[in-house]
């Protein structure tokens, strides 16, 4: 459908003012919403009149995104229609141009329910409880010093002094270690943090001193004001209240008391993916940290991450948040370790935009339920060995004691940054995540001091609590005469392929790729930061699956456990794991991934394939692009230069390189090949109890230009090296430059197709010998015929009922011919023509089955001459 110029002029007038802010109030219960990313150059009204659709607006966070809506229906019109359009071009081959060439993505919104509080959570079965409470006594010493830090900072909160978390009188030493960066005059005043939950009570009198209405949206019921209204709508104020509760004579006070809090509303009622981009990035000039207490279910079975519209809205606050310098995420890790669920299964915690923070109780001892994973930056106090948080609660003047769970550990932190933010306002996103990792504490409590790698930056790191558990004192004291980081690069490998069977047992199945200086180089990458591991591992029972990263250094990273109760039959499909114990390596040099399937049953898998993404400080920042926005396919339609690992608009220019790594006798992703083991692959050795390896083997200077003229285009193909000396037959046999498995199948191939031509031929000659000792005939002499009288012969015999042929005649012509003469593509066509004269092969002209029709052809002397068929 076309529509007239002067109409699209006016629409296009209309669609400069036509936007909706991240505030919009959709109602699904009569109407269906779709969210579409169209070219900039289209007009989303011509699209819209093309769907049937009215257009809603733009969206304002997101660039060139549309909303659409219509009237209750239970498909997806969009789809339907783009699939109608491409099933059109290709039947009918109709190729002209339609409005909906400019769309981008497509999504129909669906309201879900996927995301869950982190709050304080049942205690588990008998074997796996917290520890039981032990009661100490409070030391003089401690008390006088409370009492002397209330007196010069003139708190009268009345439950100050139960707030263990902020000076802990007990267990000496186990808080956060804030007083003395209040004693500094540094509260938080300047910083804001948004805390996105189920509301935020404004009118808390512990609150309402700080709370930021600018800030703050119900996107649950479409109003201003995030107001608790149901029964279990109390989280978010708990959560804020450990955040900026007012020094007054309310309650306690929050880490930071005199920061502004604002609320964001989302977990009160299902949300679809807009609005929850939306909510997600609300406000992002203000709000300068989000704090996120909720998450996927944490059953130790689900696997789920944000969606497109999701990542795109996280990543335009990261990249323009805050002026440009970010805004900050803080996630609680999970409460699902008492379930083996692990915070790398979760794609919020495991994004490299999130502060991930688990929880310790009150003597720095583990909880049952705070999750473990090599994407945890910290840890900090929460609910535990008879404590939780004590904070403010739903009413005017409320309080509670028993707030904990990862949900409150991450606004403690939440409450850290904002005091860091109120003395460096200018640092960025990343650089809170560098001051995190340096300052935050170790300890030996639970886990063995051998459990804690030492790391690139000299700092400890365990996946049970990260780099430590976080030290408002010295984070502070470090941010004040902090250099920020350069901006951020990155290097993006290839796909490796792998296709193969993972051993069942403790060692695994192992694939390598090197990283050069030459690559990181072209990439502009200085120094690693996050590491991730998107991955694609087929099999039966994914519950049973582990993964470790060994990185060139020696530090391993456990990107995913085993799950006992994760029975889903898929695997991973590209799913990305992320670990941040890699901070301030080079990334240079080989890093090695461990597949294994320790447990031993009934359910087998097969490692697809791998690539490993290094993201970190940029060489030189003047020349250093934007990362593009992620696509629905990201991990494959990437402007990805195979060699560099470049990846879309970035300044740095791509450059063929000599010494790449490639995978061996594989194209790359996602070219699909006959399922084969790598030409490098060796077996586990029962004797050493190495894993299964899967070695990537550098081409040749020319190899490595060749892979450089694939466009950088990630789909294409990377050629295969073939090692010196890979050939398994003698040098006269060209290897083509393919591995030895490649050259089985073409030579196995050849040598098939040699014994089938040669056994065709013995075929021919035992049934004519058979038949020149069964028919009489046999003695027949030729006369010679001249040229004339052979071509009315052959005429005849094709035109003429009446024509016959003897039974020797075919076999006879055929005397003293080879098999190559007899089948050689030069005569091609005579054997097709020659197909009718065969007897015993069924048919009687070209590719005709014989029928009884067709028996009138043959002469009588057939009939009599016993003709073996």
């Amino acid at each position: 459908m076309r529509v007239p110029t002067i109409l699209l002029a006016l629409f296009g007038l209309a669609s400069a003012t036509s936007h909706i802010s991240e505030r919009s109030n959709r109602d699904y219960t009569t109407h269906d919403y779709y969210a579409l990313h169209l070219d900039p150059s289209s007009s989303p009204h011509e699209v819209a009149l093309h769907l049937g659709l009215d257009y809603d607006g733009q969206l304002d966070f997101l660039d060139d995104h549309h909303m659409f809506k219509a009237a209750k229906h239970p498909n997806d019109v969009v789809e339907e229609s783009i699939q109608a359009l491409k099933h059109r071009r290709k039947v009918k081959r109709d190729l002209s141009p339609s409005p909906l060439d400019s769309i981008k993505f497509n999504q129909k919104q669906v309201q879900r329910k996927r995301l869950f509080k982190r709050g304080i959570i049942p205690r588990p079965l008998a074997g796996l409880h917290d520890r039981d409470a032990v009661v100490l006594p409070e030391t003089t010493n401690s008390l006088l010093e409370r009492a002397d830090v209330i007196k010069q900072l003139g708190i009268t909160d009345p439950i100050f002094s139960a707030q263990w978390h902020l000076f802990n009188t007990k267990e000496v030493g186990n808080d956060m270690n804030v007083t003395g960066v209040w004693l500094q005059g540094i509260t938080g005043k300047g910083a804001t943090v948004c805390i996105v939950d189920d509301g935020l009570d404004m009118d808390s009198l512990d609150l309402k001193p700080n709370y930021f209405a600018k800030g703050s949206y119900d996107f649950n019921d479409g109003q201003d004001e995030p107001k608790p209204k149901l029964d279990d709508d109390q989280h978010g104020t708990r959560c804020a209240g450990e955040v900026a509760a007012a020094k007054n004579d309310v309650c306690g006070v929050g880490v930071a008391y005199d920061a502004r809090i604002s609320g964001v509303r989302i977990l009160s009622a299902p949300i679809s993916d807009v609005d929850e981009a939306a909510s997600i990035v609300y406000g992002f000039q203000e709000n300068d940290i989000y704090s996120c207490s909720w998450g996927p279910p944490d059953d130790g079975r689900t696997m789920d991450a944000p969606g497109l519209l999701i990542k795109k809205a996280i990543l335009k606050a990261v990249q323009e948040g805050r002026g440009g310098k970010g805004t900050i995420y803080v996630f609680a890790a999970g409460n699902g370790a008492a379930a083996g669920d692990n915070c790398n299964f979760d794609g919020y915690t495991n994004s490299i935009y999130s502060v991930t923070i688990g929880a310790i109780d009150k003597t720095d001892a583990h909880p049952y339920y705070s999750e473990k994973c090599s994407a945890q930056l910290a840890v900090t106090y929460s609910s535990g060995a008879g404590e939780a948080i004590h904070t403010t609660d739903i009413g005017t003047n409320k309080c509670t004691n028993i707030h904990g769970g990862t949900s409150a550990a991450g606004p403690l932190v939440s409450g850290v940054f904002a005091l860091v933010l109120s003395v460096r306002p200018d640092l960025s996103w990343r650089d809170i995540q560098w001051l995190t990792a340096l300052t935050s504490v170790p300890f030996y409590k639970q886990e063995k001091e051998s459990e804690w790698q030492t790391t690139a930056t000299g700092r400890k790191f365990s996946h049970q609590y990260g780099y430590g558990k976080v030290d408002a004192w010295q984070i502070v004291e470090l941010a004040k005469t902090w250099k920020n980081v350069k901006k951020q690069a990155w290097y993006f490998s290839p796909w490796i392929h792998v296709r193969t069977a993972i051993p069942e047992g403790s060692n695994g199945l192992s694939s390598t790729f090197e990283i050069t200086p030459d690559m990181l180089r072209v990439a502009n990458l200085e120094r690693v930061e996050h590491v991730t591991v998107t991955m694609n591992v087929a099999h039966t029972r994914r519950g049973d699956i582990s993964v470790e990263l060994h990185s060139p250094t020696g530090i391993i990273s456990h990107l995913s456990e085993t799950r006992r109760f994760d029975e889903a039959p898929i695997g991973y499909i590209d799913w990305t794991f992320m670990t941040v114990a890699h901070f301030g390596e080079t990334g240079i040099g080989k890093w090695t991934i461990i597949v294994k399937d320790s447990i031993e049953n009934k359910n087998k898998g097969t490692f697809t394939d791998w690539r490993i993404k290094l993201w970190g400080e940029s060489i030189d920042p003047a020349v250093q692009g934007m990362l593009p926005m992620p696509t629905e396919n990201e991990d494959k339609d990437h402007d990805v230069d195979v060699t560099t690992g470049v990846i879309g608009t970035t300044s740095v220019q791509p450059k063929p390189t000599s010494n790449i790594i490639v995978t061996t006798g594989l194209p790359t992703r996602p070219s699909i090949v006959k399922p084969t083991d790598s030409p490098n692959a060796s077996s586990t050795d029962s004797s050493t109890g190495s894993p299964t390896s899967v070695a990537q083997t550098p081409p040749s200077e020319s190899q490595g230009e060749s892979a450089g003229e694939t466009n950088g285009k990630l789909d294409e193909a990377v050629p295969s090296p073939s090692p010196t000396g890979s050939s398994f037959l003698p040098s006269v046999f060209p290897t083509f430059g393919l591995s030895k498995r490649t050259q089985i199948w073409i030579y196995g191939a050849l040598a098939l197709i040699l014994i089938f031509v040669a056994s065709l031929g013995a075929y021919f000659f035992v049934q004519r010998r058979r038949r020149l000792r069964n028919n009489p005939r046999d003695n027949y002499e030729f006369a010679m015929l001249d040229d004339q009288e052979e071509t009315d012969g052959m005429l005849a015999s094709t035109t003429r009922r009446g024509r016959r042929r003897r039974a020797g005649e075919l076999y006879d012509a055929f005397a003293g011919e080879s098999d190559e003469d007899l089948f050689s593509d030069d005569d091609a066509e005579y054997r097709d023509e020659s197909r009718e004269h065969l007897p015993g092969t069924g048919f009687a002209g070209k590719g005709r089955p014989v029928n009884e029709k067709d028996d009138g052809a043959q002469s009588d002397d057939d009939e009599k001459g016993g003709l073996v068929r």
